[in-house]
């Protein structure tokens, strides 16, 4: 039986990954008492007792984590920014250039941003398949709903909320967001998007939007879409270019964790979009996959696809 440990379960991510794994019966879940659950011995004997730990933190105390622990056989599975461009991690997003046989040897897994899930998804296929140039400078849109800003942003949305918390919202005006990292080395851009995150009055859900003049790109709309259609040929992310009657709602994929990429426009002008759960591939349906990957099973074991 595979030992689970999750190092930060009362976070928003690490509570819903212990709420999808409490149904597995494949796995035993380590569990800290909560007068010991920040305790550094018991959480160093936790780590190094575990098959598999998910670290739901902030950096630094993930980073401190990672520190502890001492067994070789303890694969980790980093839900914070901390280690997504370090050396000697693996980017846990499958899909993305086949990183399969990398997460599943690995022992070292950062599981990627929200924002740049949907970013990625979209720019690092043409990247790679010479559609955009690696010196192209891009713009990113970014609609998301407001679980994704964790405890303190629920309970602000959720309780007594101002007025102005009534329509969206944008943030990371100082266009240094703590995803940017991640979106411009993964995606393999030499520089990195200027990217503008909002924040809407719903709970989950998210839409990325790539805009793109024709200049930009070494073809027509139809090569993105056969790249797409090419790229993604699994289950959980896949090319569909359906709208609801000419709309494109932040709520498509709610409550899955599966991702849809599409591709609309002319010639001239291109959209390029992305929607997906934030809590769910962007964040912990993206973390139980990469631990099904590193398993062996079928990634969508768990999942809502």
């Amino acid at each position: 039986m595979t030992k689970i440990f999750i190092d930060g379960s009362a976070g928003t991510t690490g509570l819903r990954i212990h709420e999808r794994l409490s149904g597995r019966d494949d796995i035993t879940l380590i569990t800290l008492p909560d007068e010991v659950r920040k305790d550094i011995s018991a959480r160093r004997d936790a780590l190094n007792s575990a098959d598999i730990a998910f670290l739901c933190l902030p950096d630094a105390a993930a980073i401190e984590a990672v520190s502890l622990v001492e067994n070789p056989n303890t694969a980790i599975i980093d839900t914070s920014t901390a280690h997504r461009v370090s050396d000697g991690w693996i980017y846990g997003f499958p899909e993305l250039d086949n990183r399969y046989e990398q997460i599943k040897s690995g022992k070292r897994i950062a599981n990627p941003g929200c924002h740049a899930s949907g970013f990625l998804s979209l720019v690092r296929p043409l990247v790679a398949n010479g559609l955009i140039d690696s010196s192209e400078k891009l713009t990113a849109f970014s609609l998301t709903g407001y679980t994704g800003g964790g405890k303190k942003m629920i309970a602000e949305y959720e309780n007594d909320k101002p007025t102005l918390y009534d329509a969206p919202r944008q943030y990371g005006l100082s266009q240094k967001h703590k995803h940017l990292p991640e979106m411009s080395k993964i995606a393999g851009l030499d520089n990195a998007p200027v990217f503008c995150p909002i924040v809407g009055d719903f709970a989950c859900g998210m839409e990325v939007t790539v805009p793109l003049f024709a200049s930009q790109v070494k073809g027509k709309l139809a090569d993105i879409i056969e790249v797409y259609k090419n790229y993604y040929t699994g289950k959980i992310v896949r090319y569909c270019d359906e709208t609801e009657d000419g709309f494109m709602s932040a709520g498509l994929m709610a409550g899955k964790d599966g991702l849809i990429v599409s591709a609309h426009g002319n010639d001239e002008r291109i959209i390029l979009t992305a929607r997906f759960d934030n809590l769910g591939k962007g964040a912990s349906g993206a973390a139980l996959q990469n631990m099904n990957v590193i398993l062996g099973v079928d990634e969508t074991l768990g999942l809502e696809i």
